[in-house]
């Protein structure tokens, strides 16, 4: 378990943790940047579609993002491709899923093993929960 001055002193060290969050629902995106972003502990990026997050992913040097947050269902690229993408170019980036569907992370498993999903975010999303689990991908 991760301590709280673990999380802390990671904050500190890096100042804001870079964010990326890919979600098509506009509206998702505006909360989710706008309460993150009131901690005054993330410095949030949004896109719509998983083409325009990994246009902004590739030009930036890895490790730009310290997180990327994307929703699984999304028309043209979904999230599985955006993280098969990130991945390919970067294997250490860190990716969480949103998805509106409950999921058991071993079933998950078995079914995309080639996908490491260390977390899945609910939707509706808990700030409180989503706010935890970037503190806690941050301190691995």
């Amino acid at each position: 378990m991760t301590s709280e001055i673990e999380i802390n002193s990671y904050l500190k060290n890096n100042k804001l943790a870079r964010i990326m969050v890919v979600d098509d629902e506009k509206d998702i995106l505006r909360i989710i940047k706008r309460d993150l972003e009131t901690t005054n502990e993330f410095q949030v990026e949004t896109f719509s579609t998983g083409k325009e997050a990994l246009t902004s992913f590739k030009n930036h040097d890895p490790g730009y993002y310290d997180i990327i947050i994307t929703d699984i269902r999304m028309p043209r690229m979904n999230g599985f491709e955006l993280y098969r993408n990130i991945k390919e170019t970067s294997p250490n980036t860190k990716i969480a899923f949103i998805t509106a569907f409950e999921i058991n992370k071993d079933e998950f498993t078995k079914v995309l093993p080639s996908i490491d999903v260390k977390d899945f975010i609910i939707k509706p999303i808990d700030m409180n929960d989503l706010i935890f689990k970037i503190k806690s991908m941050l301190s691995m």
